[in-house]
């Protein structure tokens, strides 16, 4: 596909149905956490998620097909790559805490922490991957506004969303003694900084 827009069209197209497939896999295992006992964390911020994501959704193929795209030879394919390892990635985390995967933050009190698949190596593989994704999918069809501003906007909600996640999981699974010493998002690269 020679042009950058089509082949956005298609991975967008792919992308909205897996996300949509996600969310019913997430009510589904949200439903089983809160059945064993499991607590939704109040503070979680989801709704600014959901808005940040929601209009990630909508601005990226509005950029890609009203405004006028960044031609950058070869960005569109390198972009591809980015998004294929991302989401390999991100199944590989999301396979790894199997059942206990959703979209919000539930413990369930007593569950050791999942520290198998990239969790062995650092703390948020999921985050790093929906990192990637949220600034990697509207470069593949050149739109670079969208890529900034939810490339930024993405980053503000997940260190929120970081935050309180840690803080619940150190409180109802031992996260802190579990994951010590181990980075939170690039192998090898340790920061002593709370999100």
């Amino acid at each position: 596909m020679s042009d950058p827009r089509l082949l956005f069209t298609v991975v967008f197209i792919l992308v909205l149905g897996e996300r949509i497939l996600e969310l019913a896999i997430s009510r589904r295992n949200q439903r089983r956490a809160l059945a064993q006992g499991g607590v939704l964390v109040r503070e979680d911020p989801y709704a600014w998620i959901v808005g940040v994501h929601s209009l990630f959704m909508i601005s990226a193929p509005l950029e890609v097909w009203l405004l006028d795209p960044i031609r950058v030879p070869g960005l569109a394919g390198t972009m591809l790559v980015v998004m294929v390892a991302s989401m390999t990635l991100r199944y590989w985390a999301i396979f790894s805490l199997g059942e206990r995967w959703n979209t919000r933050v539930i413990c369930v009190p007593g569950l050791a922490a999942v520290h198998s698949g990239p969790y062995r190596w650092i703390r948020h593989p999921n985050y790093v991957a929906v990192g990637l994704e949220v600034f990697a999918l509207p470069l593949i069809g050149g739109a670079w506004r969208t890529a900034i501003l939810f490339g930024i906007a993405n980053l503000m909600v997940l260190r929120w969303r970081i935050r309180v996640e840690e803080e619940a999981l150190n409180r109802y699974a031992d996260w802190e003694r579990i994951f010590a010493g181990q980075p939170r998002f690039v192998p090898g690269v340790h920061s002593s900084e709370r999100p």
